[in-house]
């Protein structure tokens, strides 16, 4: 069993975390890397992240804190993005309930994006995710896989594709999310409008800058569904999801050259789904540069 920074694969006993000070449970769901399916972590012991300051962390949790003055809207159009947050969850995970509550505060911040993805590691017991996606649990692996870490574990929330906290943790999340929201040397502005029946994407240019090629990517959600669930670890509860990816599709590639990407209007309203997003990230799971929401 894998450790994350956040979580060791310990069963502590009460004598066991009498003797940890600082630590407290929370239950939570790993799978390695190289593991199969229904592999399941135990019950484990996190410690609070170190470092942050009360006064520091008084202003991240303050209304939305230093997150939302960062926020320039551009005139008639939605607030700059300056941090993507995905939260990997699952219907079938006991301990993500409370993780899917904790993503709905970050999505009233107007400068981050914050998304759930829905994954299928643990369609086997007792309840298949009727919101999973085969393509979302590979990106989660290969998201462990970029960073060398094998830590694959529900809820598991991954900011600007690379740093990852336990997605109930609210004070780890804004740990890792302060600390993100400092590293703007690569981010890029996206511009997303609407022209008549077409939405119109542009990346700028980064001249005399060498960049590593990055996706464009078209994500489609839905801003909040509720779902019954029946069976498994969550059985007689109604699950609320909110900003619930359904699809990402690639619409292009940026170099560092000035492009423009034209998109019909139906791609995004196609009656599936309510909201839109472009995101831009080197590679196909490597770091999120850019993003921004389609008004």
């Amino acid at each position: 069993m894998v450790a994350s920074p956040y979580c060791d694969s310990l069963l502590m006993t009460d004598l066991e975390k009498s003797k940890r000070p600082g630590w407290f449970d929370l239950h939570c769901r790993f799978l390695p890397l190289a593991a199969t399916k229904g592999r399941i972590a135990t019950m484990i012991g996190l410690r609070a992240t170190a470092g942050l300051t009360l006064a520091t962390l008084a202003s991240l949790l303050a209304g939305t804190g230093a997150f939302c003055q960062q926020a320039t809207p551009e005139k008639g159009g939605p607030p700059k993005i300056n941090a993507v947050m995905e939260l990997f969850t699952s219907q079938g995970c006991s301990s993500c309930p409370s993780a899917d509550k904790l993503l709905e505060s970050y999505t009233k911040a107007p400068d981050v994006l914050a998304l759930s993805f829905a994954v299928d590691i643990w369609d086997n017991l007792g309840w298949k995710d009727t919101l999973a996606n085969p393509k979302f649990t590979e990106r989660q692996r290969a998201y462990a896989k970029m960073r060398h870490d094998g830590k694959i574990y529900t809820p598991q929330m991954v900011i600007n594709g690379g740093s990852h906290a336990v997605g109930s943790q609210k004070t780890a999340i804004d740990s890792e999310l302060a600390r993100a929201l400092t590293q703007k040397a690569q981010w890029v502005d996206i511009s997303v409008r609407r022209e008549g029946d077409h939405v119109i994407v542009a990346a700028p240019e980064r001249a005399g800058q060498v960049v590593p090629e990055a996706t464009l990517w078209l994500v489609t959600y839905h801003r909040q569904v509720d779902v019954p669930v029946t069976r498994g670890e969550n059985s007689g509860q109604t699950l609320h999801y909110y900003n619930a990816v359904r699809e990402m599709s690639p619409i292009g590639m940026w170099s560092g050259s000035a492009m423009t990407v034209k998109l019909p209007r139906s791609a995004l309203d196609n009656g599936k789904t309510d909201a839109a997003a472009i995101l831009l990230q080197q590679g196909k799971t490597g770091r999120i540069v850019g993003a921004a929401q389609v008004p």
